[in-house]
């Protein structure tokens, strides 16, 4: 149990860095919804931070229901 606790911090952690890391340099105008029009695709390293946080969310959901689960046996 204490284990997976401390899987689960370094998860969290993680992944607050991936999605931070993200979207750095979009400025105050993608938080009030204004784009630029055009079609954008996500390239070299956005991409891999792109695919590392959508696998940490899900490590993340998988310790927390392992957490649960753990803890009503």
């Amino acid at each position: 149990m204490k284990l997976i606790t401390i899987a689960q911090i370094v998860v969290s952690v993680l992944l607050t860095i991936a999605i931070l890391l993200q979207n750095r340099g979009s400025g105050l105008g993608g938080a009030f919804g204004s784009d630029f029009g055009g079609y954008y695709t996500k390239r070299g390293m956005e991409k891999f931070l792109f695919y590392v946080s959508i696998v940490l969310g899900t490590i993340f959901i998988l310790l927390a229901i392992a957490m649960v689960w753990l803890s009503n046996r």
